[in-house]
């Protein structure tokens, strides 16, 4: 099992297979759109998309920079996500709606679900095959490679794992795409990756 490729991106910089690619303007308000137009995607559903959505969309748009994607088929690859805070942004924002303006509105409630964002990434990547969402005290790499083998085991060609936190605090994305090389994982070449 070898990392294929990796992106990293926060308010300050973008960074691909542990290389600065990108660095955020300081006085941008909206530094996700400052990163699609870096891009030049043209994906209008993206400026739909909550902040862990297009968080996971940019990782995604960084990978594909280093990596042909369409190489993998519907259902080899299993996207495995986490984070701490859950869809904190999107509830918040639909709480708000709901209580202050009473305005439900099915655009805001379907964000309330963070697995969302492997739904978003399924539509695009057009991969169908399993997803799951959990929600980590921290980004933990042994909880990431239980899953992976537990993938592998299932005979899946890869994983699209991915870190993406948005809350109050931070707001951080880790995604990596592993693949399976004989059912066998190197657990030091990962440890060592994300020193």
């Amino acid at each position: 099992m070898s990392i294929v490729t990796s992106c990293k991106l926060n308010a300050s910089s973008l960074i691909i297979n542990n290389q600065l690619i990108h660095t955020i303007s300081g006085d941008t308000i909206d530094w996700k759109r400052e990163l699609y137009n870096f891009y030049s995607k043209d994906y209008p559903k993206f400026h739909k998309m909550d902040p862990l959505a297009k968080m996971a969309f940019l990782g995604i748009l960084g990978i594909e920079k280093t990596t042909d994607l369409s190489v993998y088929d519907d259902n080899e690859v299993s996207m495995i996500f986490a984070n701490k805070t859950s869809s904190y942004k999107s509830d918040s924002n639909h709480f708000e709606n709901y209580t202050k303006k009473n305005l439900i509105s099915p655009s805001d409630f379907v964000y309330t679900l963070p697995n969302i964002l492997t739904g978003e990434l399924a539509i695009y990547l057009k991969w169908y095959g399993e997803n799951c969402f959990y929600i980590l005290e921290k980004f933990d790499l042994d909880f990431y490679i239980e899953q992976i083998e537990i993938a592998f085991s299932k005979g899946k060609k890869a994983c699209l794992c991915g870190w993406v936190e948005s809350s109050d605090k931070s707001e951080d994305l880790i995604i990596f795409i592993i693949e399976n090389q004989n059912n066998k994982i190197n657990k030091e070449e990962i440890y060592s990756y994300f020193k």
